[in-house]
């Protein structure tokens, strides 16, 4: 039996898998021998399955490290070098 996290990260890096139908995802799964969970998500369309093999009974949210609009750390701006000072020309005052 192939492993679901395996499978699942070949169809998502092969678009003619990703966007196949039914039918041929389901050929395919049946001909690498994906687990049962799997088979049964893509032709149902219901992850439950998947949740059940995975451990995980409910969809926990994804927990996000970004900070609220309008607290963005500020980058400090780097004043550039100042320009080097030209030599003075001969015979020029």
């Amino acid at each position: 039996m192939t492993d679901t996290i395996e499978l699942l990260e070949a169809i998502g890096q092969n678009a003619s898998l990703r966007y196949a139908s039914t039918e041929t995802l389901t050929e395919v799964l049946e001909q690498a021998q994906a687990s049962e969970a799997l088979t049964a998500a893509v032709i149902t369309g219901d992850s439950k399955q998947l949740f059940a093999e995975f451990g995980r009974m409910e969809h926990a949210p994804p927990q996000s490290t970004q900070q609220t609009p309008g607290h963005e750390e500020e980058e400090e701006e780097i004043p550039a070098p100042p320009a080097p000072a030209q030599p003075p020309t001969p015979g020029k005052a």
